[in-house]
């Protein structure tokens, strides 16, 4: 069997696993088991009659040494030169971070000879592995000893202090059991008292955000494309089966928690949107997600030194939860006042509308979209905003696709591959809207609809003004707002009350200004 063949019989397994048998399969022999975006780091402390030995293991994987590489070459990659020389570089950089004190006075600690390797991960994207050995020496009678690791703050990844003899379950940062991968060891120091019948330790939690695990089946799945491409441009079969699985596992990954759907659901809803314009929509949420990847992409390039990528996600969030709970306080204080009989005369009167667009339901039903009485609660405008604001963060799978094309100089495939699989995404995502746009439709025509009918826009408005303090409420979780996430959320939805509650302006539309609310801008 030739080279050709044997490279498309290995791409084509891997479409059909990832499309076949997607919710069944593990992870990429090569992807990180905790995800592209972790530094995994561990010490371990032995106590000696007259030392204390504490050996750092660091595990960098895809993304961050991707970064790491970067900031010293102009290519992202190191030879073995290079990467004697980071690792020595790196001794002043773990040292620092790692106090060890007795009796409570710091030790001083001497380094031992730094070794450095590097791993295969997803697309032939290399990972870190170093390790080292720190010594000081103990004084005679010590009766309490700590040691805190304070390396990497703020990073995501796998975080553990041992006290010898008591051992951990990673053998090193080699190998990281399928049972703990939904829940990381975040302990970043231990507290030593030493008594007659031995050393008693006590360990020290990491006080930052808790570590959200990256090992859901959608990563582990979607690290197969960067597999694929690895494989290269030279065979016209290979890249149409690699497009064709970038786009079902696109797909895969959109029907799995998050991406807005509830979100999608209520603004297609409440927005009387048109199957044409869920349509329009699945092209924006395309858009956004590929140009979030290409972003992200280009400013690892040019600033690797000083981007945290995983931080960028929580900003997001915390945008996206001021977009919608904006939007939703907006279209409940336009709702509150147009019943409140503050809006200004229009051409004609709202029950007047309100029974026109009854009567006419049925004759052209497809063309107004929802029909539901009233003013909707949001534009078309305002629908793209809100679907597009919860979906412009990049999958990390796909960021690794980016970087794994610009380490292959693949530049125009990685794009293609992005897209292809936002292209998967997105269209799951309207096809649901589609769905719930032509079941909201049918409804509509069924005699009880009427007296639903008034509250329809205030129960949709209200909806998307609580998934937007959500969000906010996930912001304070991460960091990035003071309080806590319940605290947040219920300060969010008491100032979308304000917000709606205010006297104002409010203009209630003609029948066919409405028409040109739902139309597309």
């Amino acid at each position: 069997m030739t080279d050709v063949t044997h490279r498309r019989t290995s791409v084509i397994c891997l479409a059909a696993g990832a499309l076949l048998a997607a919710a069944a399969i593990g992870a990429p022999a090569s992807a990180h088991p905790l995800g592209n975006f972790t530094i995994n780091h561990l010490v371990k402390v032995t106590l000696g009659p007259r030392d204390l030995r504490a050996r750092y293991v660091l595990d960098m994987a895809e993304i961050p040494t991707f970064q790491t590489m970067r900031a010293r070459t102009a290519t992202g990659t190191m030879d073995a030169a290079q990467l004697r020389a980071w690792a020595q570089d790196e001794v002043a950089v773990i040292r620092p971070a790692l106090d060890v004190e007795a009796d409570g006075r710091r030790l001083d600690l001497a380094a031992g000879r730094p070794v450095v390797a590097t791993r295969s991960g997803a697309g032939g994207l290399p990972t870190l592995y170093w390790v080292d050995e720190f010594r000081a020496p103990l004084p005679s009678g010590v009766r309490s000893a700590s040691v805190s690791d304070g390396s990497f703050p703020g990073r995501i990844g796998w975080k553990d202090v041992v006290v010898s003899p008591a051992t951990e379950p990673t053998d090193e940062l080699r190998r990281y059991p399928s049972a703990l991968l939904g829940s990381p060891r975040d302990v970043t120091g231990v507290a030593i008292a030493m008594t007659a019948a031995g050393p008693v330790v006590s360990s020290v939690a990491d006080a930052g955000a808790a570590f959200p695990s990256s090992t859901q089946p959608s990563q582990l799945r979607s690290n197969t494309l960067s597999d694929m491409l690895a494989h290269g441009t030279s065979d016209p079969l290979i890249v149409i089966v690699t497009l064709l699985a970038a786009i079902g596992l696109g797909a895969l990954h959109a029907l799995e928690p998050g991406h807005g759907k509830t979100l999608l659901a209520v603004s297609l809803v409440g927005g009387r949107a048109t199957p044409k314009q869920a349509l329009l929509l699945a092209t924006g949420l395309t858009i956004a997600h590929t140009a979030g990847v290409l972003l992200l992409g280009v400013a690892l390039l040019l600033a690797a030194r000083w981007i945290v990528p995983e931080t960028i996600y929580p900003w997001v969030t915390l945008l996206s939860g001021l977009v919608v709970a904006g939007l939703g306080a907006q279209s409940l204080a336009r709702l509150i006042r147009a019943r409140h009989g503050d809006a200004h005369a229009h051409d004609a009167g709202e029950h007047g509308h309100a029974g026109h667009e009854h009567g006419e339901r049925g004759e052209h039903g497809h063309e107004h979209g929802l029909g539901i009485a009233g003013a909707a609660p949001l534009s078309f405008r305002g629908v793209m905003l809100a679907a597009m604001s919860g979906n412009i963060a990049p999958c990390p799978a796909a960021l690794v696709v980016m970087l794994a094309a610009l380490t292959l100089h693949e530049i125009g495939y990685g794009i293609a591959v992005v897209v292809a699989f936002s292209v998967g995404l997105a269209a799951v995502l309207t096809g649901l809207g589609i769905a719930l746009v032509r079941g909201a439709a049918w409804i509509s025509r069924r005699p009880f609809f009427d007296k639903a009918a008034a509250y329809a826009p205030f129960a949709s408005a209200c909806v998307i003004s609580v998934i937007g303090a959500v969000l906010l409420g996930q912001s304070a979780a991460a960091g990035l707002v003071r309080g806590s996430p319940i605290a947040v959320t219920a300060a969010a939805l008491a100032a979308v009350a304000v917000v709606a509650l205010l006297p104002g302006h409010a203009h209630t539309h003609s029948h066919a200004q409405l028409h040109r609310e739902g139309a597309p801008r």
